[in-house]
C-alpha cells in the first residue's frame, strides 16, 4: 500500500483507534509560509474572496483548471506568515492549512489508485505519551476527533465538488488569460502571470438555460464574488510595501 502526502506535509499514515496525536500545531508548516498561491474549494471562494486574490490557474498545459487564493506577488512570497509562522490575524484561514496535520489520501497498491481514500496525518504528529487519543477504551471516536473527522470528509466532499465545478466552468470557455504587473512605491516591479479570471462579455454570450443552470447551482455568484476579489491585488501590493 503506498499513500501520497499532499503538498506541504511530511511523511503520513492513516489515523487508527490506538493513534494518541499531538492537536496542536505550533505554527504554519514551512512549505506554506514559502508559496504564494494555496488551493481554494468551491464551498470557501466567497470568504477566501474578501482578503485574497482567487483565481484559476492551470497547473498543466493539457490538465484540468483549478482554484487557489494568492498570497505574494512572486515565487516564494506569503505575504500573509509573519517571521514567527502565525497566519495574518484577521484574515480568513483557509480549509487547506485548517486541516493540517490532518489529510485525506488516495490509497494505491502497485501503483494503481484503489479508489479507496482514508483519513491521514502526519506521522510525526503521533505521540503515544503525550498524544490525545482518538478512540475510548471501547473503540468508540472521541468528540474531538468526531469533529475532526467530520470536517477533514466535509473538505474532501468539496474539493471534488469544485473539481466539477471547475471541469463546467472549463467547458463553456468563460475564463481568459490574464496577468499582473505592478511598481511599489520604492520602484520594486512584481509581475504574476499564468491566471485565468471571468469574461463577462463569453459569460453573458451563453445560452439562457446555461445561464439559469448556473445561478441555480451558485456558481454565479462565486464567479462575481472571484472577479471582486481581484481588487485584493492591492492588498498584496500594500503587504508587500509594509513588508519592505
Amino acid at each position: 500500500m503506498q499513500i501520497t502526502a499532499p503538498f506541504a506535509y511530511g511523511p503520513i499514515e492513516p489515523v487508527l483507534k490506538h493513534h494518541r496525536i499531538l492537536r496542536d500545531v505550533p505554527a504554519v508548516p514551512e512549505p506554506l509560509r514559502e508559496t504564494n498561491a494555496i488551493p481554494i474549494s468551491f464551498a470557501e471562494l466567497p470568504l477566501a474572496a474578501r482578503d485574497y486574490p482567487v483565481v484559476f490557474i492551470r497547473p498543466r498545459a493539457d490538465g484540468p483548471l483549478r482554484i487557489v487564493a494568492l498570497l505574494g506577488l512572486q515565487q516564494g512570497q506569503n505575504l500573509f506568515v509573519n517571521d514567527a509562522g502565525e497566519w495574518a490575524a484577521g484574515s480568513y484561514r483557509p480549509a487547506y492549512l485548517r486541516r493540517h496535520p490532518f489529510c485525506m489520501a488516495t490509497v494505491r497498491h502497485g501503483g494503481e489508485s484503489s479508489g479507496e481514500r482514508i483519513i491521514c496525518v502526519e506521522s510525526a504528529r503521533i505521540d503515544a505519551e503525550r498524544g490525545e487519543p482518538v478512540a475510548d477504551e471501547a473503540g468508540q471516536p472521541l468528540p474531538w476527533w468526531e469533529q475532526t473527522s467530520r470536517f477533514i470528509s466535509d473538505y474532501e466532499a468539496d474539493l471534488l465538488r469544485t473539481e466539477k465545478v471547475c471541469d463546467l466552468i472549463d467547458k463553456n470557455g468563460i475564463l481568459e488569460p490574464f496577468s499582473m504587473q505592478a511598481t511599489s512605491d520604492d520602484a520594486e516591479q512584481f509581475s504574476v502571470a499564468g491566471m485565468l479570471r471571468l469574461n463577462e462579455a463569453r459569460l453573458e454570450g451563453l445560452k439562457a438555460d446555461t445561464l439559469r443552470m448556473l445561478i441555480n447551482r451558485g456558481i454565479m455568484g462565486r464567479l462575481y464574488a472571484h472577479l471582486m476579489s481581484l481588487d485584493r491585488f492591492a492588498t498584496l501590493l500594500e503587504r508587500a510595501r509594509q513588508r519592505g
